[in-house]
């Protein structure tokens, strides 16, 4: 299993194996051609009030981090992409600007933790 992430505004590349967007809202600016998505999983994302709430404030990532991961506790989507993480190579696209602090990089967190099981 290999996981990666890519802001929605890079170029895909034939390295970035399965591509799933990760977010409840359409990348802005982005074509549906242009970001080449082969999964569009809307559910895994942050519900819009907790996306609201943290509004990507680093100094909320950590309470956001815990409050995603309850949310996604169970969730047909989570347990989708948990799936899709067992079968080589995915890339987790996402739109958010800070490349350190988002829900791609708690989903790749928790799919490493979990081995994608």
């Amino acid at each position: 299993m290999k996981i990666m992430l890519k802001r929605a505004y890079e170029a895909p590349a034939a390295a970035d194996g399965k591509r799933v967007l990760v977010d409840r809202l359409w990348p802005r600016g982005v074509s549906r051609d242009e970001a080449r998505i082969d999964e569009w999983l809307k559910e895994v994302g942050p519900s819009n009030e907790l996306r609201k709430w943290f509004g990507h404030e680093p100094a909320k990532f950590e309470e956001f981090r815990s409050r995603y991961r309850k949310e996604l506790e169970g969730s047909a989507a989570w347990e989708e992409l948990k799936a899709l993480a067992r079968h080589g190579k995915l890339t987790l696209v996402y739109s958010a600007r800070d490349e350190q602090h988002n829900n791609a990089v708690v989903l790749k967190q928790m799919l490493e933790e979990q081995g994608g099981a």
